[in-house]
């Protein structure tokens, strides 16, 4: 098709450009590598990148059966996407000498030029700066993929990989650079974000909100709010792997195989399990079963709001901060349920807000500089911070779909929504089998 002419003469550019360029594989800088430091980054890198086939079965057991290939593939070819964008220009973006606190010179590490097996000390003291940058690639890959929960069921395949990558380049980097070089204006402020609750979950959740603002509601919304789950088994596969995986994820994050990993490690599973049981407890309360769905969201739920803090605070903070965020969650998703918003798989409310609860509550547990230890200058930062993403993550992304849309419609006909989107987008049919009797 002629429409997909330019995606690959790029990519053939891309690989003719790989072709010309030194091998990164050189030893040149310090070598001094911690080699069980290196062990758990290799092993937390591989956690993160199972993530993502994990949301896949998360998001595609929630959506209606028409829909569950094409929406499992949202989620799975941000691998490859992403992969691609972050070597070419994502990490330079996100880590190359900083202008002004605001963003990465995109010539630093263009094509990971410069990215070898020395150490480079801004990043990492103790493994090679190569391996840093692929744990970073894998917080960037599963970020965007995120979002697709919120239009699922009716957004278009070309458009939505157009729009992952704008994403990626002018709103994830950005955030990026701001939260985690070391001359990021948040940084510099002392906002905390230990593992991506503003980074990732944050610019997520507002991405999500203004997807599903921009494009609208299914044509069937307004017949019935709740789409009947296709597999529930797949969600629950798809948080087993999410749990398991946010232990790359968090307790990785600290960047070695130390206290600290395992502070992150003990928290994460901790508000996991706190949010998981307040969910579900809640729900009873409001009258309802307790139910696997909710079990699992609210499991969700508790990963991202710990995100942020999982370095940062106690265990009995953690568990405190998957107890609110569970509670503020349920409530966002019932406040949704009640208006024209279609966030599909209620993106926003969980991990827009878990993520929003999450950044708020760091400032204040953190250890020795949050609210809860007499200290308020981190947790002022923290709320101007949470201002700036706000405005810069769903105002950025609104912009993005308008100008997506502009190029290729984001929108599927109403013939193609309603015949789904896995035989429409993809000429593919997701077929349960009937038992014998």
């Amino acid at each position: 098709m002629k429409k997909f002419y330019l995606p690959f003469i790029a990519l053939s550019a891309i690989a003719l450009l790989a072709l010309l360029l030194p091998s990164n594989f050189s030893n040149s800088g310090s070598t001094e590598y911690d080699k069980a430091d290196i062990a758990w980054m290799l092993s937390s890198a591989g956690l993160v990148l199972l993530m993502t086939p994990g949301l896949s079965f998360f998001y595609g057991g929630m959506v209606s059966k028409k829909n569950i290939i094409s929406t499992m593939l949202q989620s799975f070819i941000a691998l490859g996407v992403i992969t691609v964008l972050f070597v070419v220009i994502g990490f330079s973006l996100c880590f190359g000498d900083s202008f002004y606190g605001i963003i990465g010179n995109p010539l630093d590490f263009f094509m990971f030029k410069n990215i070898g097996l020395g150490i480079n000390e801004n990043f990492a003291p103790t493994i090679p700066v190569i391996l840093f940058a692929i744990f970073q690639m894998k917080f960037a890959i599963i970020t965007p993929a995120l979002i697709t929960g919120s239009f699922a069921e009716r957004v278009k395949f070309k458009a939505y990989l157009l729009f992952i990558a704008l994403f990626s380049i002018f709103i994830y980097c950005p955030l990026a650079h701001w939260t985690w070089h070391p001359e990021g204006f948040l940084r510099q402020w002392g906002v905390l974000d230990f593992a991506g609750g503003t980074v990732v979950h944050m610019s997520a959740g507002y991405a999500a909100l203004a997807g599903a603002m921009f494009l609208g509601a299914r044509t069937s919304y307004g017949e019935n709010k709740h789409t009947e789950p296709a597999n529930i088994p797949f969600v629950i596969l798809g948080t087993g792997m999410l749990w398991f995986g946010w232990f790359g994820f968090n307790a990785g994050s600290s960047l070695g195989a130390n206290d600290v990993a395992v502070q992150a490690f003990s928290t994460t599973v901790v508000a996991s399990a706190a949010a998981m049981l307040t969910w579900i407890f809640f729900d009873a309360i409001k009258g309802e079963k307790i139910s696997a769905l909710g079990a699992c969201i609210g499991a969700v739920v508790g990963l991202v709001a710990i995100t942020p803090a999982a370095g940062f605070v106690s265990i009995g903070h953690s568990f405190v901060i998957g107890f609110v965020a569970a509670l503020v969650s349920n409530w966002a998703v019932r406040r949704k349920n009640k208006s024209n918003l279609d966030d599909t798989l209620d993106v926003f409310p969980c991990h827009g807000v878990g993520g929003i609860v999450g950044m708020i509550l760091t400032g204040v547990f953190a250890k020795d500089v949050g609210l809860f230890y007499g200290q308020t200058e981190t947790f002022l930062f923290h709320l101007l911070g949470l201002v700036i993403v706000t405005v810069f993550s769903f105002g950025g992304s609104y912009l993005l779909y308008f100008i997506t849309n502009k190029i290729v419609p984001l929108r599927v006909s109403e013939e193609e929504e309603e015949l789904g989107l896995d035989f429409t987008q993809h000429g593919e049919v997701y077929k349960l089998k009937k038992p014998k009797n």
